[in-house]
């Protein structure tokens, strides 16, 4: 589903074509009804059945038999018969190309965003944009796509969003995409200024809405906090953390940033130092969530007194320092010696 502004120039551009021709034709049978009542000593109402039936080339009323009647019937099967012909070529051209299909989709559209509450906009539909607008939409969240692309538009059809055809940081765009009622603005535009000037734009728009951001550079991040979002993700900085992080510590399977701790999932391999001792030997100032065994079984908080061996799987909570200290414990003695 899409709303494109450019459709609703070309309805517009439409229309007034559409009042022109009308106003021309008024003209042209006004003029001839005036016309043959002065000339051919008729009444108005005459005049005006005699000019329709010439433009409408029906022929039921005989020719004038004057110079001056003649004239007008030249006239009117000239200027009458031409303005009618393109009347009706652009109103074929009118439901043939679409317009009145988008036209009733734009209204449908909308309404369905006037309807929406608690809704997200997502700014930007690239590749991170369109994963985020398709997790929320699969968790089945109202959803309202911003993005200047308009080959996105089929993308965002093919997946159920209403895409908004325009530039993210314009006041109207972030208006009709129903900024006052969302829950959140995502902004995830390729370029970091855009996205900077979209919370600038959303957060003088509505001081208390949520603003998430994306920024590729990390000088960026600040800059987007200042605009006004509320927090700030940095998908190449988080992806490389990430890398390194399981590069460094082959035996960690996932971790997960909260706040100023985090939640990592470590396998214990058969080789380290960690392997054969006891809960509470281990873990320090972390706390060990769960704890599953090489059976499958999981035990949600482990009793200190319980061995870890070979195979075991850990998901502590801590800070990094206090996680990087057990991450060793674990660490595979291949790894550890070089070899």
């Amino acid at each position: 589903m899409s709303i494109d502004p450019n459709g609703t120039r070309e309805l517009r551009q439409a229309a007034r074509r559409f009042g022109a021709l009308v106003a021309v034709l008024i003209l042209v049978i006004v003029a001839g009804s005036v016309g043959f009542a002065v000339v051919e000593g008729t009444s108005i109402a005459f005049g005006f059945v005699w000019t329709l039936d010439t433009i409408t080339t029906v022929g039921t009323v005989p020719a004038p038999h004057d110079a001056g009647g003649r004239v007008i019937v030249i006239g009117l099967e000239v200027l009458g018969i031409g303005t009618l012909a393109y009347g009706l070529a652009t109103v074929s051209e009118f439901f043939v190309s679409g317009q009145l299909n988008g036209a009733l989709e734009l209204r449908r559209h909308h309404r369905m965003i006037d309807s929406y509450s608690d809704h997200y906009i997502v700014c930007g539909y690239g590749r991170v944009g369109r994963q985020v607008a398709r997790d929320l939409h699969a968790h089945r969240a109202d959803v309202v796509v911003i993005d200047s692309n308009p080959a996105h538009r089929d993308a965002a059809r093919a997946d159920g969003i209403v895409f908004l055809e325009g530039r993210a940081s314009d006041d109207d765009v972030l208006v009709k995409a129903g900024l006052e009622r969302a829950a959140a603005v995502i902004a995830c535009v390729d370029s970091d200024a855009e996205n900077i000037f979209v919370a600038l734009s959303a957060r003088e728009l509505r001081d208390n809405v949520t603003i998430i951001a994306r920024a590729s550079a990390e000088d960026a991040e600040k800059k987007l906090l200042r605009a006004g979002a509320n927090r700030v993700i940095s998908p190449y900085k988080t992806t490389g953390s990430e890398m390194a992080r399981i590069a460094l510590h082959p035996q960690i399977v996932g971790a997960v940033d909260i706040a100023d701790y985090r939640v990592e999932q470590i396998d214990v391999p058969a080789e380290c130092a960690g392997r054969g001792r006891r809960v509470a030997e281990v873990r320090g100032n972390a706390v060990i969530v769960a704890l599953r065994h090489s059976n499958g079984t999981i035990e949600a908080q482990p009793s200190p007194e319980d061995t870890i061996v070979e195979g075991d799987t850990l998901v502590a909570l801590g800070t990094p320092p206090e996680l990087e200290r057990l991450e060793s414990l674990f660490q595979p003695a291949a790894v550890t010696s070089g070899t």
